[in-house]
């Protein structure tokens, strides 16, 4: 997870958006770059046999529900960065006739990181100007249009997702030295976290080095120079990491929050 803060107008963060109703659909972008490489060694035994992206969350893997997402905004073209079990997630791909979209697979190495991943994916596969980058274990409810969107009007080099940090353990209330209370699943919106969800400029392969952290390498340079935008989701949108057994079940219980999943009676 990657937290930022607003210093000396280095890092812009549109408040905006959080208050005001999600806009309608805009102008697609064609093209998404999904980074699913990993391993998954925390949903073990889960991942025996198959990479991280293909564990199953409400009957789908997940990487199934974010295909389809992004469709419903218009992408038609998507490129996969794969390393771990490459092979399974070519077979799932041909199962599913690739979902009725063009698809590129690019190879990369889990020592290489994520600037391996999407810096391959990139410069083999994507002409477009500006596309969408994401990773392959983070599940969304929001309007992907508004994001694309707020890149194009501000034209920089990354816009990134960002969201209330959602602290998991139980906050104390103090006053003085008197606990008061506690409040668990608190979130804080004055602390955004990067949710793992990009629209990319194609110069972003300018800054992109051999190997490493994506994260470390690029984003931290590129906010010092004022070149990222943040956008922290509405209100109404949502979004989870799934990184643990734990995860999956809540992720769960988010798809029928959202609407994506039918809630089954016992």
């Amino acid at each position: 997870m990657f937290i930022y803060q607003k210093r000396h107008n280095k890092f812009v963060i549109n408040r905006r958006t959080r208050d005001c109703a999600a806009p309608k659909k805009v102008r697609p972008m064609e093209t998404a770059v999904i980074i699913a490489g990993g391993e998954g060694s925390r949903l073990f035994p889960l991942t025996k046999g198959r990479p991280k992206t293909l564990v199953e969350v409400a009957g789908k893997p997940m990487l199934q529900w974010i295909i389809e997402w992004l469709k419903e905004y218009g992408v038609n073209h998507i490129v996969i960065g794969v390393a771990y079990k490459k092979e399974k997630i070519y077979e799932f791909m041909e199962k599913n006739n690739n979902f009725g979209l063009r698809v590129d697979f690019s190879e990369h190495t889990l020592e290489g990181g994520t600037a391996e991943g999407f810096g391959r994916a990139i410069g083999r596969f994507v002409k477009d100007e500006d596309f969408i980058a994401m990773n392959s274990d983070e599940l969304f409810n929001m309007d992907l249009g508004r994001l694309t969107k707020e890149h194009r009007d501000r034209h920089s080099i990354v816009t990134m997702s960002l969201a209330p940090l959602h602290v998991r353990f139980s906050v104390a209330e103090l006053e003085k030295e008197n606990v008061t209370g506690f409040t668990y699943g608190k979130k804080m919106p004055d602390i955004p976290v990067s949710n793992g969800l990009y629209v990319f400029n194609r110069d972003i392969i300018k800054h992109i080095p051999e190997t490493g952290s994506i994260e470390d390498l690029v984003f931290t340079k590129l906010a010092k120079d004022g070149k990222i935008v943040g956008i922290i989701m509405g209100d109404e949108e949502d979004w989870i990491s799934v990184n643990t057994i734990k995860d999956i079940r809540e992720a769960e219980h988010k798809l029928i929050e959202w609407g994506r999943v039918k809630k089954t009676s016992k």
